[in-house]
């Protein structure tokens, strides 16, 4: 879902950058709006897209800044209104401090109130005869008007309590930590509670730009509700994937590899399976990892040579009573294709990625089953 509509822009600090394909329909209102204006060249509409995009940018970095180390290594799909955490860690309510998360949440719109005081600062003593408060506030005309309320709207919006906008992330811990009534999970509740709300206000905020011929208040809107969704799937996602055990999903009938064999007998191997990517096992231990490609690719640079002497020998392991979401954790850190799962040392299955974008729709059939048959 998040790949189908984002596209990458980088891996910065562990954490992979998504860019919305909503940033491309800013992109194209921006720069036609510009053209429909008589003696406004379209770079000026270019110049207008790139500030809006700045002051994401530096929302979502004074958030990274400030938060708390376990939500480092996420990945991070960035939309007009901010960006959106893909791929939460497992976590409770009780177990989130209200102080971090508001240190967090926060960070991202005082970053962007800052920089527009500054920037109106900045033009009060050098251009004092650029009215800060003349009408359109946020135009490709005036562009260095427009650097002021691009970040302090974008800051205000996200002081909006609706989540996934900063405030109510704050929300949603404050409900988790305050349950209205006994719930199994508060901090689940409270995720979709915020999420209704989130959902409501974008939906209301669309509905008053229609009727207003706003497009700016339902581009807006829009984007808080795609937001919302990207949350909501992401968060069916981790509740099914953190009551997975690796032992009901992972493969037990796979190919494995001997250091002593030969490029050439891996060759052979990897030709009557599926698999892309091999176990590495003398005596029945786990001594390393290969992929076909990295086989594919060692005999066409040296040779025939050993399996030994190409695996990759740093190995990332789950427990065969692990829950899917480590396995997904330790794949994300190491930027893997296979997790091997062991029992006593002893390797009893494999989890592959191409494995699991097949089985993933099977998966959360089986559990709705087992639900609807409790």
């Amino acid at each position: 879902m998040m790949r189908a509509w984002s596209i990458p822009i980088g891996k910065y600090f562990g954490t992979e950058v998504r860019l919305h394909l909503i940033f491309f329909l800013l992109f194209a209102l921006m720069v036609t709006q510009t053209t429909a204006k008589a003696g406004i060249a379209a770079s000026r509409g270019v110049a207008l897209f790139f500030v809006v995009f700045a002051a994401v940018l530096v929302h979502e970095a004074a958030r990274g800044l400030f938060s708390p180390k376990r939500d480092k290594l996420q990945r991070l799909v960035l939309l007009p209104t901010g960006g959106v955490i893909v791929g939460e860690s497992e976590r409770s309510g009780q177990h989130v401090s209200f102080a971090q998360e508001a240190r967090a949440a926060l960070a991202g719109p005082i970053a962007n109130l800052v920089i527009a005081g500054i920037a109106a600062l900045i033009l009060l003593g050098v251009a004092p005869e650029i009215k800060i408060f003349a009408s359109p506030y946020i135009h490709s005309g005036h562009l260095a008007r427009s650097v002021v309320w691009i970040n302090a709207g974008l800051g205000l919006l996200n002081l909006i309590p609706a989540y996934p906008l900063a405030t109510g992330r704050l929300l949603r811990v404050w409900l988790a930590q305050h349950p209205t009534k006994e719930v199994a999970d508060p901090w689940q509740e409270a995720t979709k509670r915020s999420l209704a709300y989130g959902q409501g206000f974008a939906m209301l905020l669309t509905l008053m730009g229609l009727f207003a011929s706003n497009v700016w208040a339902m581009l807006i809107g829009f984007c808080v509700f795609v937001a919302a969704h990207i949350e909501d799937r992401s968060f069916i996602f981790q509740s099914v994937v953190s009551s997975v055990r690796m032992d009901e999903i992972m493969l037990t009938d796979f190919a494995v590899l001997s250091p002593a064999d030969t490029l050439q007998d891996a060759l052979e191997k990897a030709l009557h399976t599926l698999q892309d990517d091999f176990p590495v096992v003398r005596s029945g231990d786990l001594v390393g990892t290969i992929t076909r490609q990295k086989i594919l690719d060692a005999v066409r640079s040296e040779g025939n040579g050993y399996v030994q002497s190409v695996m990759n020998r740093v190995i990332e392991v789950c427990q065969r009573g692990e829950s899917l979401a480590a396995a997904f954790r330790k794949i994300t850190v190491r930027g893997l294709t296979m997790i091997p799962v062991v029992d006593q040392q002893r390797l009893v299955g494999i989890v592959t990625l191409q494995n699991l974008s097949h089985n993933m729709a099977l998966l959360a059939e089986s559990r709705r089953l087992k639900k609807l048959e409790d």
